[in-house]
């Protein structure tokens, strides 16, 4: 694939391993230069690093927590004193705490919202003024199917997520003028290195029942829609919600 992102930079927040690391790596294929952030997961974020500058592309670590706005504005600064721009901004990372609703407890309900909401206001309120300076830009916010139809157990990450699609839709208009594009992607499950792989392995035929496509998704099936929605190709695309989910929401 060539979408022709040469000269392009991205910031891929969680962007050392699952699904974040196949984002970043996509991006650095069709030609970006990739940010990669991470929090606490520095050996990861680096190894993503080192594998796109051993094929050729380049790209740099960067630490932040999304949930602190300090942290995020500072880590933004860095990247535009670093490459001179920002042009895409994936916001990747994620938190989700399995527990029934009536059995929370308000840090469970904080951890989540710090990231899954907040998280994505912080990397947008501070990359947005320089998209708008540059008279472009891409912002792709990764929710879950659980935030269009509900799901068991992940009531608040679902909430949140929600949230993280509604803000791309007002941002979209808010930003168009701009030619600054704001979409959202929809996953349904994809299977990471920290999926419950007990529960996966224990439900597994049940759960794929549910998927038109009969299987649980891969972290590699999500970056070529995001490599997508990054390039010039997708530029009359703005507020919309894609799925790429298997079949499991069709909403």
């Amino acid at each position: 694939m060539n979408l022709g992102l040469n000269g392009k930079v991205a910031l891929v927040t969680g962007g050392g391993r699952d699904v974040g690391r196949e984002i970043a790596l996509a991006l650095a294929q069709d030609g970006a230069t990739v940010a990669v952030n991470y929090n606490n997961s520095a050996a990861e974020a680096q190894g993503v690093v080192d594998e796109i500058v051993k094929a050729g592309g380049k790209a740099r670590a960067y630490r932040a927590n999304v949930g602190d706005y300090a942290a995020v504005r500072a880590m933004v600064d860095s990247i535009v004193t670093d490459f001179g721009r920002i042009d895409i901004l994936i916001n990747n990372a994620g938190v989700v705490i399995g527990e029934r609703f009536v059995n929370s407890t308000p840090e469970q309900w904080a951890r989540q919202i710090d990231v899954d909401l907040y998280g994505t206001i912080h990397t947008c309120h501070a990359v947005a003024p320089h998209m708008v300076r540059q008279n472009g830009g891409r912002i792709i916010t990764l929710a879950g199917d659980s935030s269009r139809v509900g799901e068991n157990g992940i009531a608040i990450a679902a909430a949140a997520r929600a949230g993280g699609i509604a803000l791309m839709k007002s941002l979209a208009k808010e930003l168009g003028r701009a030619n600054v594009t704001c979409n959202a992607i929809s996953l349904g499950l994809i299977e990471t290195s920290h999926s419950d792989a007990e529960f996966l392995a224990a439900n597994r035929e049940k759960i794929v029942r549910n998927y038109p496509l009969r299987r649980i998704g891969k972290p590699g099936d999500i970056a070529p829609t995001v490599a997508f929605l990054s390039s010039d190709a997708a530029s009359w695309i703005t507020g919309q919600v894609l799925s790429v989910n298997g079949g499991f929401c069709m909403v």
